[in-house]
């Protein structure tokens, strides 16, 4: 029940699902333990109720029927359809035979799908999806695992969308800076302190660095450098014994003879990318006025309202951040859908029964994700309910102090972020507790000092530890559908290199912070301090997978 508190016990759904995700290597089963524990502790301990509850009352009421959460699922459907029509007119093999052109290696098909995954920056999930699919079959070919190119998905996704100032995530962000700052008194602009937050998220900056690094030195350790030793030596991009998210079934797939144009692809993402932004506009200009507001002058970019016979502007950036991403994404993948159908049709690739066949195909081959993810999102709303995260940071509270704060704050929101699998919520609960504390301790009333910068940069760039790697993860779940990876493998392939970030991020950037070491010099320190770390620890590998003594 909300407003309960479960203490201690409000960790076990987690712990459960987390761990028997791991141990098991079996998402659903642990998912749903991890639910029925939480609600079978709410009921009183009643197995029969808690039974009833977890499939009615949260799967159900919780996890499908939530309106952001069903955006999200038939998003995922959609998309996969799109991809289907994409797949079985030639599209993706065109595409992935001119990007495979210029992708001659290894490193450069790396390379090609990192840089990729950063353009996409408006949107996680958008970034996923496209990133994935559109690489897929690049990476394939040069026998790169489907771990690695999950790992890279991944890693391009939340953490670039969330430093960019221009992106579904920044109102969200500056709306938690704002009402931080305002808490404690201190007036500055909350984009401008954004901004300088920036150079204080180790996590991500750091994450870029070991990922373009470990390119280049061709080195790679841990779970992952099994899986690339299995991918070079024998061409089997996942295991054989895996559960890859995202199946491309035999009836998808180009009939033969068949040569697809690179525009069967190039096309849908145009519209998709066109609908998604156009969307985006009208959606969150929608949910920011309301039905009341009065509207002086508007354009694409900007509207200027008067509120309470105060003239108020929203620039761009407001407007895209209060949009709801889901729905938005829903639409566009809708309309891109309907111009793949539309295309494939005019240019006589395929009838309309086929054509829709595809698509119905594609919509298929994400069943699984579609299930994991629903349970995922429902497990998120049981911990949610059992105030997991009011919790931890509650028991930590008295650890917080100093100019040790962003360090510790850090590590708390990377505990919470893997925890929970979001960063969201982990960024709306720490915010308001890490401001007025990162306040108090610089010992300035109503002045806005670098403690307080650098705990606003530990806290969004902690949360995003959690959202990178957590098996419960939206994105990371959404990471492993559209490279076709077993959930499971990219979750175990990926912690290692993730830990090791947010270690570099906690040595190299917090700790010094708190002996008064310039920014600068620590990501300097630590861009330099991770390099070496790949270069000695990993393994470096041939083409045909033999560790390079």
């Amino acid at each position: 029940m909300e407003g309960v508190s479960y203490g201690w016990l409000s960790l076990l759904p987690a712990v459960i699902a987390i761990t028997l995700c791991i141990v098991t290597k079996n998402v659903i089963p642990s998912l749903l333990l991890g639910i029925f524990s939480g609600v079978f502790i709410m009921n009183g301990y009643n197995p029969i109720t808690a039974l009833v509850d977890t499939s009615s009352k949260y799967i159900v009421g919780k996890g499908v029927a939530d309106s952001w959460n069903a955006g999200l699922l038939v998003f995922c459907l959609i998309i996969g359809g799109m991809v289907g029509v994409m797949n079985k007119s030639g599209g993706m093999q065109a595409i992935a035979t001119q990007i495979a052109k210029k992708a001659k290696s290894k490193v450069s098909a790396q390379i090609a799908a990192s840089t990729l995954g950063i353009v996409v920056f408006i949107d996680d999930y958008a970034s996923c999806l496209i990133t994935g699919n559109t690489m897929r079959p690049v990476t394939d070919a040069q026998k790169i695992s489907r771990e690695k190119l999950s790992f890279i998905v991944d890693a391009t996704a939340a953490a670039i969308s969330s430093v960019i100032p221009i992106s579904t995530w920044i109102a969200m962000e500056l709306g938690l800076i704002q009402d931080g700052l305002a808490s404690v008194g201190i007036k500055a602009n909350a984009i401008v302190v954004f901004i300088q937050s920036i150079p204080y998220r180790f996590y991500v900056l750091f994450l870029v660095v070991f990922m373009f690094a470990s390119f280049p030195l061709k080195r790679d350790y841990g779970p992952m450098l099994k899986a690339e030793i299995r991918a070079r030596k024998t061409g089997e991009v996942f295991a054989k014994d895996s559960h890859p998210m995202y199946q491309e079934a035999k009836d998808i797939m180009p009939d033969e003879g068949v040569k697809g144009s690179i525009w069967d692809f190039i096309l849908p993402i145009i519209t998709f990318i066109v609908v998604t932004v156009v969307g985006l506009r009208y959606n969150g200009s929608a949910l920011l006025l309301g039905d009341e507001a009065k509207i002086i002058s508007s354009n694409f970019f900007k509207i200027v309202t008067e509120v309470d016979g105060q003239q108020v502007i929203y620039t761009f950036r407001d407007i895209l951040g209060n949009a709801d991403s889901s729905v938005v994404l829903t639409w566009a993948s809708f309309v891109a859908s309907i111009e793949a159908v539309t295309q494939v049709l005019i240019e006589r690739r395929m009838n309309f029964t086929k054509a829709i066949d595809a698509w119905i195909g594609g919509v298929r081959s994400m069943i699984l994700a579609v299930i994991i993810l629903a349970l995922a999102l429902t497990l998120k709303a049981v911990i949610d309910e059992m105030g997991t995260a009011t919790f931890i940071v509650e028991i930590t509270k008295p650890f917080l102090n100093g100019a040790w704060i962003p360090l510790i704050v850090f590590f708390i929101a990377c505990l919470l972020s893997f925890a929970t699998g979001t960063s969201w919520g982990t960024m709306a609960i720490l915010m308001p507790i890490a401001i007025p504390l990162a306040a108090a301790a610089s010992e300035v009333s109503g002045v806005l000092t670098p403690t307080i910068i650098a705990t606003i940069g530990s806290v969004l760039g902690g949360a995003i530890f959690g959202d990178h790697c957590s098996p419960i993860s939206d994105t990371t779940i959404l990471a492993s559908t559209a490279s076709g990876s077993d959930h499971i493998a990219h979750v175990t392939t990926q912690i290692p290199y993730a830990i090791t970030v947010a270690v570099a991020g906690a040595i190299f950037g917090y700790l010094p912070f708190a002996f008064g070491v310039p920014v600068w010099l620590s990501l300097i320190i630590g861009s330099a301090g991770l390099i070496i770390f790949i270069y000695f620890y990993g393994k470096k590998l041939d083409d045909d997978g033999n560790i390079v003594k």
